[in-house]
């Protein structure tokens, strides 16, 4: 009789802290992120496993003795496990009080930072951020990170000078984060940018590393997060970030976080219930 893989559990919640948009905690036995964008920085540790992953087309790789991955807002990234045991991680979605936008191409060219005082505060982070009623020692703690983040950032900025977006994808994309909810029909777009509709995808993938359609589908995920950690229940989120139904809102959602939407949202519900 074979063992039973251990299931993979999530934790997840919005913290009362100025600049971090969310705290993500999971084991993930088996599990592949598909390329997918954030409109936050994402930062994380491995606290055991090893993840293979690919951010702007290129491949890296990252183990729990590693330092601290930060993945930049906007720029495609994925994700897999390497082992049987899968990984464990612990994640902060950051918003740009704490770093720019200006900085994502800097980061682009070194996500995986070796740092160890730099891993350290984070983890000590984490630990305020599960305690309640220590919210300013867990502010302190962020603008710490802040300050060596940029320090990290600050000497890869060289490195990131003349990255430019192409103008055809960088239009299609300020049109498809207009209309997150409601959409825009390729169409539509290709006469808005003077466009022909396959020249206007193929640039877009050029630019950005993946198909405007999975762009829409993680940002719409990006949102649907949000609302369910407010406690929207998800058949409501399923419309309002826009997508059919629920049941199309849970395949993405699942491919996407590892989760279903219901089980992501219960994980709020039980913080809120612990004593």
């Amino acid at each position: 009789m074979t063992a039973e893989r251990p299931r993979s559990t999530i934790s997840a919640w919005r913290p009362s802290v100025p600049g971090i948009a969310e705290v993500f905690h999971a084991h993930f036995t088996d599990h592949a992120y598909p390329a997918h964008t954030h409109d936050t920085w994402d930062l994380m540790i491995l606290d055991d496993g090893a993840v293979d992953f690919a951010l702007d087309r290129r491949r890296h790789g990252a183990t729990g003795a590693a330092g601290v991955l930060l993945l930049p807002p906007g720029v495609p990234h994925d994700g897999r496990t390497v082992t049987a045991a899968g990984f464990r991680k612990r994640v902060l979605y950051l918003d740009d009080s704490v770093l720019p936008q200006r900085l994502a191409g800097a980061a682009v060219d070194g996500p995986v930072l070796d740092d160890e005082l730099l891993r350290h505060r984070i983890h000590q982070l984490h630990v305020s951020l599960g305690r309640t009623g220590e919210e300013f020692e867990a502010e302190s703690r962020l603008s710490f990170i802040r300050e060596r983040l940029h320090v990290h950032l600050d000497a890869l900025q060289s490195l990131a000078a003349g990255r430019e977006a192409n103008r055809l994808a960088a239009g299609l994309r300020e049109l498809l984060d207009s209309r997150i909810s409601a959409g825009i029909s390729l169409h539509e777009a290709a006469a808005t940018l003077h466009a022909h509709p396959t020249h206007l995808i193929r640039c877009f993938k050029q630019t950005y590393g993946l198909p405007p359609h999975t762009y829409l589908t993680g940002k719409r995920i990006d949102r649907a997060r949000k609302l369910l950690l407010q406690g929207l229940r998800p058949a409501q989120v399923a419309t309002t970030v826009g997508f059919h139904d629920q049941a199309h809102l849970n395949r993405h959602f699942t491919r996407h976080v590892g989760t279903t939407p219901g089980r992501y949202a219960e994980t709020r519900q039980l913080r809120r219930d612990a004593p």
